[in-house]
């Protein structure tokens, strides 16, 4: 996706503030790309042993409580960085 305007253009602010949201929209996409490709590598990592063409009842519970877990950290993490994010913020104005 090309965020750039065309060559000569003026972004006025209605411009700036949709590209302000296109990009971020492309961070959070990202970031969910990211979380689900670590959450995978991980949750492989810790609940499969013998990989095969179909995973038993225990790697299947392994495999969902691993998720639920990272997901959990995840949403801590980021609960508490966008906290101290607008702590900083306040502390600045």
């Amino acid at each position: 996706m090309d965020f750039s305007p065309p060559p000569g253009a003026k972004l006025d602010a209605a411009n700036r503030e949709q590209l302000m949201e296109q990009v971020k929209q492309q961070i959070a996409l990202a970031n969910a790309q990211e979380l689900l490709q670590k959450m995978s590598e991980k949750c492989f990592k810790k609940c499969i042993h013998k990989p095969g063409t179909s995973l038993d009842s225990s790697e299947q519970k392994c495999i969902a409580m691993c998720m639920d877990r990272y997901m959990d950290s995840w949403n801590l993490v980021s609960r508490t960085y966008s906290s101290r994010l607008q702590q900083e913020r306040n502390r600045a104005h």
